[in-house]
Formats: C-alpha cells, sequence, structure tokens
C-alpha cells in the first residue's frame, strides 16, 4: 500500500480550486437523520462531544466523516488519560474545504451567532449542557457541565435554536434559549462568567469526493503514522493502572465515571472509529488486511469489556487488576498501528 493507491478518474484541478459560494443560512429547522457511523451495532453509543458533533455537522453538510478518521492511529496514554480525540481542523480543510476561525465575542453571544448564521456559516460555541434538552438522560436540568454545540439556525423572535449535538440534531426554544445565552435573571450581572470559546466553520472551497478524496485521506493517514505513540500506550496505561486502582477506592463512584469516561471511553471509541475508516479504506481499494479492522474493534469491545470488570470490582469491594483486559487490549494493539505503518513505506 502506498501513500496513493487508488486508480481510476480525479476531480479536475478547476473543480478543486474552484471557491464555493456563500452557503444560503438554513431559514427553517433542518431535517437531519444520524450518520451510520451513530447507527446500527456499536460498541460505544458515544465518545466525546466534539468528535460525535463533528461526525454529524459533516454528514448534515452532505460530506463523508469516515474520510477524517486517518487520525485516530495517533491516540496516545498521557499519564493520567488517552488523548482526548479531535478531528485535526488543517485535515478537515484539506478534505472538504472548511475553514474553522475562533470567533471573537464581544458583546452578545447571540448577536455573533445570528450574524454568522445569516452568512451560512455553523457556530461551534461552548455552553451549559444544563439548558439542553437532548441531554435529559444525563445534564438537562439537573448538572451544570460544558459541551459544545453546532448551531446553524436561530430565530430570536420565537426563541428558538437548531443546533448539532452529540449524535444528532435537535431544537431548543424558551427558558432554554434564554439560558443557553445567559439571559436568564439568575445571570444577569455576573462578570466572572467569562464569554465561552466559540468557533465558526465557513465552507470556502469545494470538498473533494470520489478518488481523490480517498487519495487525500491515505495522505493523511501515512502523515498521522509519522506521529503515531513511540511504545504501545496501552502497555504504559496497564504499569499506571495499578495506582489508578488505588485511586478509584479512595475517590469513590463519582470519581469513576469521570476516568472511565477519559480512559475506557476515549480508548474503546477512538479504536471502533479506526476500524470503520480502516474498512472504509478497504472499500475504496487500499490493501488493508482484515485482522487490522477486527483488532481495532476488539479494543473497542475489551474496553467496555473491563469497564463493566471495574464497575463490579468496586462493588464488591475487591481490587480487580484486570490482567485478562490488558492482555487482549495490548496485543490487538500490537496488530494494527505498528503493521500499518509497515504497510504504507
Amino acid at each position: 500500500m502506498t501513500a496513493v493507491h487508488s486508480s481510476g478518474a480525479t476531480d479536475s484541478s478547476r473543480e478543486r480550486a474552484r471557491v464555493v459560494q456563500l452557503h444560503p443560512p438554513h431559514t427553517r429547522v433542518r431535517k437531519h437523520q444520524s450518520h451510520s457511523l451513530h447507527q446500527g451495532e456499536r460498541v460505544w453509543a458515544e465518545t466525546n462531544c466534539y468528535v460525535d458533533l463533528w461526525i454529524e455537522l459533516l454528514h448534515g453538510y452532505g460530506l463523508d466523516p469516515r474520510a477524517a478518521l486517518a487520525f485516530t492511529v495517533t491516540q496516545d496514554f498521557e499519564g493520567d488519560q488517552f488523548t482526548f480525540f479531535k478531528f485535526p481542523l488543517e485535515d478537515l480543510e484539506k478534505l472538504y474545504g472548511l475553514q474553522v476561525q475562533e470567533l471573537a465575542i464581544y458583546d452578545s453571544l447571540e448577536d455573533r451567532v445570528r450574524t454568522q448564521t445569516q452568512r451560512g456559516h455553523t457556530v461551534l460555541a461552548e455552553v451549559d449542557a444544563f439548558y439542553l434538552p437532548d441531554t435529559r438522560a444525563t445534564s438537562y436540568r439537573h448538572d451544570h457541565t460544558k459541551t459544545t454545540i453546532g448551531v446553524d439556525y436561530i430565530d430570536p423572535r420565537s426563541r428558538r435554536l437548531g443546533y448539532f449535538h452529540n449524535t444528532g440534531y435537535f431544537v431548543l426554544d424558551g427558558e432554554d434559549y434564554e439560558g443557553v445565552f445567559r439571559r436568564l435573571p439568575e445571570l444577569d450581572g455576573r462578570p466572572e462568567l467569562l464569554f465561552p470559546y466559540v468557533e465558526f466553520c465557513k465552507r470556502a472551497r469545494a470538498p473533494l469526493s470520489g478518488t481523490a478524496l480517498a487519495e487525500a485521506s491515505a495522505d493523511l493517514l501515512v502523515a498521522h503514522l509519522q506521529r503515531r505513540p513511540a511504545r504501545n500506550p496501552i502497555s504504559q496505561w496497564r504499569a499506571a493502572f495499578p495506582e489508578h486502582l488505588e485511586m478509584l477506592f479512595e475517590r469513590g463512584p463519582d470519581h469513576f465515571h469521570l476516568y472511565t469516561f477519559n480512559m475506557m471511553r476515549q480508548l474503546g471509541s477512538n479504536f471502533e472509529f479506526l476500524s470503520r475508516y480502516l474498512v472504509w479504506m478497504r472499500e475504496r481499494g487500499f490493501a488493508i488486511p482484515d485482522a487490522m479492522p477486527t483488532a481495532a474493534q476488539r479494543i473497542a469491545t475489551e474496553s467496555m469489556v473491563m469497564q463493566f470488570r471495574l464497575v463490579r470490582a468496586i462493588a464488591r469491594g475487591r481490587r480487580d487488576p484486570c490482567h485478562e483486559c490488558f492482555d487482549v487490549l495490548e496485543q490487538s494493539y500490537d496488530k494494527i498501528v505498528e503493521p500499518l505503518a509497515a504497510l504504507i513505506r
């Protein structure tokens, strides 16, 4: 397998360089069905808010997010967590012609969102999930937690907002609208509530498609493999796990959920997406052995198994070193990243 492997007709240079005309704003709430990455049998129904949001946003633009998953080979163990994996913005620009810039919020978040959506852009804003109706099972009207949404529709008169979040597209209104924009009486006049971090996405150039998209994705895979961890990150986690296990028993159930989100979920969901990506590459003619996506999916599954084992261990007050889980995870990793790097040299 080489960096550019596929054959066949490519997009013309004129089409690749064509500047996309300004997209019209969404004048009504969109109808949206979740991408296939978020449907069917999955080990990890959700990954992290940023990746899931971008999958649905790309899908909403009519683009295939699977082409941008090459970065998943770079995930590492960071000592106290696995890399919080995110789509690199430069990859999104190369594949889809999307430019993401920070949006200065110098007066009103609502005004800035209205201006950008009127220009056909999507605003990516950090908000309080306390006011997001789609989080009824977790945070809505219960916990104040930070999350990112992608807003493409706003109607200040009716106080309605259409937004991408997690694995879908949703609408909020009324008091939730006021809460998201911090306009509730209890939020007024509080200088310690700083402006949130906000980005906006604009479609600056025509996206790649067909063979050109697959070849560009392969180029990104080559580049990301050069940034792969120098050592098996799961082996590093295994060495640190005894200390982590003691900490879990000391801090109790609330910390357990935070730990598993940043360990098992980030590891498992990252490799579940890597499995989907490798299948996508195979379908486009690249010589990916069956064993690689299978091993990546095994990491996804075994991460969930380990999470359940820890739940049971803590409930019983017994320390479980999870040796069998680590054996499976380590061996599976060894079948993926280094062999894949060797394959494309």
